[in-house]
């Protein structure tokens, strides 16, 4: 068994779990001017815009990301191209999609996303971010930030955390990310990237636990 592939302790369940519920926004998802897909290794993120999009949420829908160096291979065209593409194989009008190929971080997501709905004419008043579900907190505090006259919805694919684990097929990868995403919750408001979240002492608890326990390959470099 490789390292990635260890086991978790009960514990470790138990704290990965309460980080994963704080990522989550719980947002109640209902009919907004339109919605951001935004780019990622995670094809769900695109196909779970769809579903809303085929739901009669929202008439516009926005893929954005270019690439990054866990993305290059899977989608070498741009996470917004591939993500665009399974949209519409899955029934959303090109018509209805616009792309903003160039973002390399989220910041650049919503900001970029934001001169291409302009550049169309739209000024949308209420925006859906959908994202991976461990990105929903960071997501919505970077939009809070830098589109603060929006109001903000997030969603992501409703999985539970088991069901994630077994989708990605990489325990140590998945608790990582749950734990690099929360450190940018923590510090990124300190750089000007977002506004600042309340963390719950049990969670901050649980992030300081995994971090000490060797879940750290998507901290942030210093």
């Amino acid at each position: 068994m490789s390292d990635n592939q260890q086991a978790l302790t009960e514990d470790q369940w138990q704290q990965a779990k309460l980080i994963w519920d704080y990522h989550q926004m719980h947002h109640a998802v209902r009919p907004v001017d339109v919605a951001i897909g935004l780019g990622s290794h995670d094809l769900a993120v695109a196909a779970f815009s769809a579903e809303l999009y085929r739901a009669g949420l929202f008439p516009y829908l926005v893929f954005t990301g270019g690439n990054s160096p866990t993305t290059a291979k899977v989608f070498p065209r741009g996470e917004a191209v591939h993500f665009s593409e399974h949209a519409i194989g899955l029934g959303v009008p090109a018509s209805s999609i616009l792309l903003e190929p160039n973002a390399g971080n989220t910041g650049q997501n919503i900001t970029l996303s934001r001169e291409v709905l302009a550049a169309a004419g739209i000024t949308p008043k209420t925006v859906l971010l959908v994202s991976k579900p461990y990105m929903e907190r960071r997501s919505f505090a970077t939009a809070r930030k830098l589109w603060p006259e929006i109001e903000i919805i997030c969603a992501s694919e409703p999985l539970e955390f088991d069901d994630y684990l077994k989708s990605i097929g990489d325990e140590k990868l998945v608790l990582d990310m749950l734990v690099g995403d929360l450190q940018r919750v923590i510090e990124y408001p300190k750089l000007g990237f977002a506004i600042e979240q309340y963390v719950p002492e049990d969670v901050h608890a649980a992030y300081e636990s995994l971090r000490a326990g060797g879940f750290d390959s998507r901290l942030l470099t210093t």
